[in-house]
C-alpha cells in the first residue's frame, strides 16, 4: 500500500480507502462488511468513509457494528462521515434537519454518528454539499468546535466550488479556527474538469487534499455495462434509475472497451485501470473505491500494481480514448 499526507496535514491515508455509499445495510450485511473491511485493512487500507445519509443512518450502524468485531487499535485506521441532508427516516420538524449546515444541526448530527458508529470521535467529518441558506461563518465556527471538543480531528467539504473552499479557509484564517484541509469531489476519466481546472490553485495556495469518489464512474468503468444493465448490478436498483442513461452511453461503452486493451497489456482489468489512473494524480490523496462483494474489493486493490507502469506514454493514449467524452472537452 501507499499512504499519502491529507493535504498538509500531518494525517497520512492509504491511497486506496473503502466506502460505504450504496453497498452497507443495502448490498452489504455486518458480516460481509467484516469481511471486506478485514480483506481491506490486511492490504493496508487505512481508511474507511461513510456519511450519516447512507442507508438512512444504517450504513454507520453497519460500519460500527463491524468495527466493535474486528476490535482494531484505534490509532490504526481512519474514520470520516459527512453531513448535509440529514436522515429522513428521522421523526419531528425538518426545518433544521436536512439540507443544512447550521450550528444547531452540525453538533446534533456528529454526536448522532458517533453513536451509530460506536466511536468517541470521527478522524474526518465533512460538510457534504454547500449550503447557500447559512452564513459560511456559522458553518466554519461549528466546524472548528467539533473539532476542539474532541468530536472530530479534521475537516473537509465535498462538492463545494473552489470560491466556497478559498472563503472558508479566508474566516479559518481570521479567526485561528481549524480549516478545512480536504475536499471530497467526483473525480474519473470522463470527470475531470473541477478537480484539474477549478481547484488547480487550491493545491499549493490551501494545502488542499483530495479523497475522491467514483473511480469506475458509478460502474461504467469497469466495463459490466458495455451490453446493458445486468439484473444484479447496481444500475439495476430502482432507486438509481437516474443512473441508466449514464452507465448505458454508447460512446462512453465503446471507449471503455478501447480502455480494455490497455488494460490487457499491463496485465490488469478496466476497472484497475481507472482507479489506478485516478491514484496517479499526485494531488490525489485516497481514492475511495466501494464493493459489495470480497472479489470485487480484490479486483480494486489490485490497482496498486498498475500505478508503476502508467507511464506518460500510457497515459496519453488513456486520454486520447477517454478525452473527447470527458467534461473538460
Amino acid at each position: 500500500m501507499v499512504y499519502r499526507r491529507l493535504g498538509r496535514s500531518g494525517l497520512k491515508v492509504s491511497a486506496l480507502s473503502l466506502g460505504s455509499w450504496i453497498t452497507y445495510a443495502n448490498q452489504v450485511d455486518v458480516r460481509a462488511a467484516r469481511e471486506m473491511m478485514a480483506a481491506a485493512f490486511d492490504a493496508g487500507v487505512n481508511f474507511f468513509d461513510n456519511a450519516e445519509v447512507y442507508a438512512d443512518g444504517a450504513s454507520e450502524t453497519v460500519m460500527g457494528q463491524a468495527l466493535r468485531e474486528l476490535g482494531w487499535n484505534r490509532l490504526d485506521y481512519i474514520v470520516s462521515s459527512k453531513f448535509f441532508w440529514g436522515i429522513e427516516a428521522a421523526r419531528g420538524h425538518q426545518e433544521n434537519r436536512k439540507d443544512t449546515l447550521n450550528r444547531k444541526y452540525l453538533l446534533g448530527s456528529v454526536d448522532a454518528s458517533l453513536k451509530r458508529l460506536g466511536l468517541d470521535y470521527l478522524d474526518l467529518i465533512y460538510c457534504h454539499r454547500p449550503d447557500p441558506h447559512t452564513p459560511l461563518e456559522e458553518t466554519v465556527w461549528a466546524m472548528h468546535d467539533i473539532i476542539q471538543r474532541g468530536k472530530a480531528l479534521y475537516w473537509g467539504t465535498s462538492e463545494w466550488s473552489a470560491d466556497e473552499i478559498r472563503g472558508a479557509v479566508a474566516i479559518a484564517r481570521q479567526h485561528h479556527l481549524h480549516a478545512p484541509v480536504v475536499e471530497q469531489p467526483q473525480y474519473h476519466l470522463f470527470h475531470r474538469r473541477r478537480v484539474e481546472q477549478e481547484y488547480a490553485r487550491l493545491y499549493d495556495d490551501v494545502g488542499l487534499g483530495l479523497t475522491t469518489w467514483s473511480p469506475l464512474a458509478s460502474g461504467l468503468l469497469s466495463g459490466k455495462y458495455r451490453a446493458g444493465i445486468p439484473a444484479d448490478s447496481r444500475g439495476a436498483r430502482p432507486e438509481l434509475g437516474w443512473l441508466q442513461q449514464h452507465l448505458t452511453d454508447p460512446q462512453r461503452n465503446a471507449a471503455v472497451a478501447q480502455l480494455e486493451t490497455i488494460a490487457k497489456e499491463l496485465g490488469g482489468s478496466v476497472a484497475q485501470l481507472a482507479i489506478a489512473w485516478v491514484a496517479h494524480n499526485p494531488r490525489v490523496s485516497s481514492v475511495i473505491t466501494g464493493a459489495s462483494k470480497i472479489g470485487q474489493l480484490h479486483d480494486n486493490l489490485g490497482a496498486l500494481a498498475l500505478l508503476p507502469q502508467l507511464t506518460p506514454e500510457v497515459i496519453q493514449r488513456i486520454q486520447a480514448i477517454t478525452g473527447p467524452l470527458d467534461d473538460l472537452a
